[in-house]
């Protein structure tokens, strides 16, 4: 049986994670610096800036008192270490307290020191400093991002920690901490990696993310990466005014189905292999008649006589891009978390299979 001790480290540290990452369940629950401070933070479309000026000095505060909640939760979890007498604890849990005392401490005199003068220490407010025209503040620019902000054709995606926005004269990412912020008359934006994921935990449908680096040429702005859903990508050209450089050859998949036909490929080439007999030729794929047939439908997800899948005993006619495009014209649109484990008729027998039955032939 687990000590209570090590019980509530582990609980402390899955609740520190969740609270600092913040997944949807503490987001519904209201257990995010957002929502805790609601009333003194006030709301984005009031004024933008201010709010992450005031965020982002909260999260840092809050999340310094961590260490500390951990050392009067284990007083409790640990009674008999007596950590709460700190002259009677070890050597270690005293250089614990000692941090854990400190980290706030110099958080709290940094958080003052952003707010003299209204924030005009604030890093976010030396940001916007160096968009600032000679004659004109911070304030100028904070009021003019504010405005475009309020407008209901900026673009906008990600969850709360990574979120990315554009509007008519602002790129910007809001991370967990702080707000980057590029004028797009400046920029230059390069698609720089890409990643295939076979399921997204929001949909349970194949995603593709994409990443942009987005680099000023104001030396005094700092270059950041901006990570969005391959889908979005249209959306997000229309509203950016420069382009957007491909200079890692990424393949954008703009649609759902470029993005489930990548993931039918990479699923189907992990299946068994199927060895064509001697004496058998591959003939042109009858879908696109411009590669040669490479696919043989054969029962291999379940025993012959079980399940909603039949044997196929049509030769090898389709190449693997088009049995996908076949088998994503079969399915529900409106629905695509149901497409990978749906079952679909053969285009030719109309024999019913999974994508398991899908295999390369050799």
């Amino acid at each position: 049986m687990e000590s209570p001790e090590a019980t509530f480290s582990l609980a402390y540290v899955l609740f520190s994670v969740c609270f600092v990452f913040t997944p949807n369940e503490f987001r519904l629950a209201g257990l995010t610096v957002q929502s805790l401070f609601s009333g003194w933070l006030g709301t984005e479309d009031a004024a933008f800036l201010q709010y992450h000026i005031r965020r982002s000095t909260a999260t840092i505060l809050t999340h310094s008192l961590l260490p500390l909640g951990y050392y009067f939760g284990m007083c409790f979890a640990a009674a008999e270490k007596q950590l709460y007498y700190i002259h009677k604890a070890t050597e270690g849990w005293k250089i614990f307290f000692v941090l854990a005392v400190l980290l706030p401490t110099v958080t709290s005199l940094l958080a003052y020191y952003w707010s003299w003068n209204g924030w005009a220490n604030h890093p976010l407010v030396r940001i916007l400093s160096h968009h600032a025209l000679p004659q004109s503040s911070w304030r100028a620019v904070a009021s003019s991002i504010n405005t475009e902000f309020r407008r209901i054709d900026k673009f906008a995606t990600g969850a709360p920690g990574a979120r990315v926005i554009v509007t008519d004269t602002w790129v910007m990412k809001v991370s967990t901490y702080s707000v980057y912020i590029a004028q797009q008359q400046d920029i230059h934006l390069t698609v720089t990696d890409s990643r295939q994921h076979e399921l997204s935990p929001d949909s349970n449908t194949p995603v593709q993310f994409i990443t942009i680096r987005v680099a000023s040429i104001n030396p005094h702005v700092k270059s950041f990466d901006i990570r969005l859903n391959s889908t979005e990508y249209g959306e997000l050209r229309e509203k950016l005014r420069a382009p957007v450089r491909n200079a890692a050859n990424v393949v954008i998949h703009q649609t759902l189905s470029d993005i489930f036909l990548e993931t039918f490929r990479s699923l189907v080439e992990g299946n068994l292999r199927y060895s064509l007999p001697s004496g058998q030729d591959l003939e042109p794929c009858i879908g696109c008649m411009q590669t040669s047939a490479s696919i043989k439908l054969v029962k291999m997800c379940q025993e012959p006589n079980e399940g909603e899948c039949q044997q196929c005993y049509c030769r090898p006619m389709w190449c693997l891009t088009c049995m996908g495009k076949w088998f994503a014209s079969r399915q529900d649109q409106q629905h695509p978390e149901t497409w990978l484990p749906s079952h679909v008729p053969c285009p030719t027998c109309r024999a019913q299979f999974c994508i398991l039955d899908v295999c390369i032939v050799q």
